[in-house]
Formats: C-alpha cells, sequence, structure tokens
C-alpha cells in the first residue's frame, strides 16, 4: 500500500492502516523526542500523545509537505508543551530592545570536536538558547518556522540563534583548548 492510499485509509479510521503508519514512523519520531525530552519515559509519552493528535488532526493533512515532516512538527510541539507544562519556559525577549541579527555564515568547531560534544553543549545551553537552537542547528527548520513553533518573532529567533550560537561556539573552545570538563 503507497502513503497516500495508506492515509487515506487512516482518515477513515482504519486501524490497520494507523499501525502500519505508526510502525512505520515510530522510531524516528521517538529519537525527535528524546533530543527534546531528555529521558526515554518522557519522550515515548511524548510521541505517543503527538500520534493520537496526528490522527485525530489527519484531515488537515494536506500533502503541502511530507507527511513525516508534518508529524514531525507535532511531535516538537507536544514535547515543548510538555516542556512548558513543567515550568520550562521559554524568556520573554523585549524586541524594543534588541536590533536585527545578521546570520554569521562562517560558523565552525574545531577539528576534533564530534556531534555528541556539540549535542551535549547545546543541552548544557539556558533554555532561551536551547529550543530554538536544536532547532535551527539539528532539526533543520528556518527562522519562520521556529518562530511559529516557539511563539517568538522572526527577529527573536534570529537572535536566539545569534546568541546561542556564540555561547555554543565559546564553550567548544572551552573544551578544545582542554579547560573543559
Amino acid at each position: 500500500m503507497i502513503q497516500h492510499q495508506l492515509i487515506e485509509a487512516c482518515k477513515q479510521n482504519s486501524r490497520r492502516a494507523q499501525l502500519k503508519l505508526y510502525n512505520k514512523y515510530c522510531e524516528g519520531m521517538y529519537y525527535v523526542a528524546l533530543r527534546f525530552m531528555k529521558d526515554s519515559m518522557e519522550a515515548e509519552d511524548a510521541m505517543q500523545e503527538a500520534f493520537i493528535k496526528a490522527f485525530n488532526k489527519l484531515h488537515q493533512f494536506n500533502g503541502e509537505v511530507t507527511f513525516g515532516a508534518w508529524l514531525k512538527k507535532i511531535v516538537i510541539n507536544k514535547c515543548l508543551d510538555k516542556l512548558k507544562a513543567k515550568r520550562m519556559e521559554l524568556v520573554a525577549i523585549n524586541e524594543q530592545v534588541m536590533g536585527t541579527v545578521e546570520e554569521e555564515e562562517n560558523w565552525q568547531v574545531e577539528d576534533g570536536i564530534g556531534i555528541e560534544e556539540v549535542k551535549r553543549e547545546i543541552d548544557r545551553l539556558p533554555e532561551k538558547y536551547k529550543y530554538p537552537l536544536m532547532l535551527f542547528l539539528i532539526e533543520g527548520y528556518d527562522h519562520e518556522e521556529i518562530s511559529e513553533i516557539l511563539d517568538i518573532t522572526q527577529v527573536a529567533s534570529r537572535t536566539l540563534v545569534h546568541r546561542g550560537k556564540k555561547k555554543l561556539q565559546d564553550e567548544l573552545k572551552t573544551i578544545s583548548n582542554g579547560t573543559g570538563y
């Protein structure tokens, strides 16, 4: 059964089709949730709740993006909702104080710094930088998408990503100089 037919069967509440779709995407969506929740049980809960929401809202899926991208956004939003519920809210930003930050295209880390070190350091960043940076660097969202997901403006997204990158870069330099850990 091709994906389009599978989705149509799911819209008709076919449990068999829903299980097939779930099995196709559950592992990947679990790892997306785990990057945010940092706890396997919480990640699994968020993923399960996201699938329930996706099946309930499947009539809204119009095929403008791939089903996986649509589902991933639901999973990320569910994770962020759960984090907010735990009082881990992002710091509000006074945009009158902030100006637009130009993106730096020349962003690199030292040789010898692996992806695990980068992920570990992102996880240690203050929350106001961590989530925008994760969405930008790891999940690949642009500022418009980040602003929608986090309910902030694009200016705030650019600023938080820029500042988060700077802070991350400083932390990674500390590691590469041997003064970290």
